[in-house]
């Protein structure tokens, strides 16, 4: 979809741009291999055996990066919208957005994906296509940020806005909530579908430095309805002088909340 699509949820052009910006600069992805490393230990819980693995929504690589010391894995193939990104990877990279998968039907035993499905605007649709890259009694294990992340940026900004601007713009995505995802999995075609949630909670000197990190990561706001004009500095300093007042800690620091959805399904 273009951004002109009328229907669009996401701009895809500029989120492969935002990842592209945090691939080439100064890229943040703290958050990243935190959630990898949850990824792995629901891997190593699971009894299959693994040998053709697709990374979705690479990033960074830290999920490529496990599997250079796996030696029963023989094949690693690495995805992602960003040319940035993959530029940092060595072997079978290939660029591709989660919307569209480039691959053929049974080509992995294995798909694993961390953070990338929110960004995905027909989440039932991408189910269903990896469901389809699958080989039978193969597994997806994946990421994604439920509904609760960012809460505090998203309460601070809709107040600050009516306050300065007098009406509100779209900053925070929509996403999933967790008693939907199992549901899904089961419609999508998965056999064995199983969805849990955890709340990660990282703390910031302020607002500004939270932004900063979420820019870093490239996460920044990509929803085709997002305001173009810039951001007033009226608005953002009254943004975070009301986040550190309504979320603030005793230590003069905010806290940023990321609830991650994890999705597991097997292909029948």
């Amino acid at each position: 979809m273009t951004p002109a699509d009328p229907s669009a949820l996401f701009d895809r052009r500029a989120w492969r741009l935002h990842r592209d910006r945090a691939a080439g600069c100064r890229c943040v992805d703290f958050l990243h291999r935190e959630v990898a490393d949850r990824i792995l230990d629901r891997l190593d819980d699971s009894e299959g055996r693994f040998r053709d693995v697709l990374d979705l929504g690479a990033h960074n690589g830290a999920l490529s990066r496990a599997f250079e010391c796996r030696p029963e894995i023989a094949t690693v193939v690495t995805a992602d919208p960003s040319f940035g990104f993959l530029g940092r990877r060595q072997g079978m990279r290939v660029v591709a957005d989660p919307e569209l998968m480039p691959f053929g039907e049974g080509s992995f035993d294995l798909v694993l994906s961390t953070l990338v499905l929110h960004w995905v605007g027909d989440l039932p649709g991408t189910l269903a296509q990896l469901r389809r890259i699958l080989k039978p009694g193969g597994l997806l294990l994946a990421a994604m940020l439920g509904g609760a992340s960012l809460i505090e940026l998203r309460t601070a900004f809709f107040e600050a806005e009516l306050a300065e601007e007098g009406g509100v713009s779209p900053r925070v995505s929509p996403a999933a909530d967790l008693g939907d995802i199992a549901g899904l999995l089961l419609r999508t075609g998965y056999a064995m579908p199983v969805a849990d949630t955890e709340t990660l909670t990282v703390t910031y000197p302020d607002a500004v430095a939270m932004m900063r990190d979420l820019r870093g990561m490239g996460e920044t706001n990509a929803l085709a309805a997002r305001r173009r004009t810039p951001l007033r500095r009226s608005t953002l300093a009254r943004a975070a002088a009301l986040y550190a007042e309504r979320f603030g800690l005793p230590d003069g620091r905010i806290p940023a909340t990321f609830e991650i959805l994890f999705l597991t399904g097997q292909a029948p």
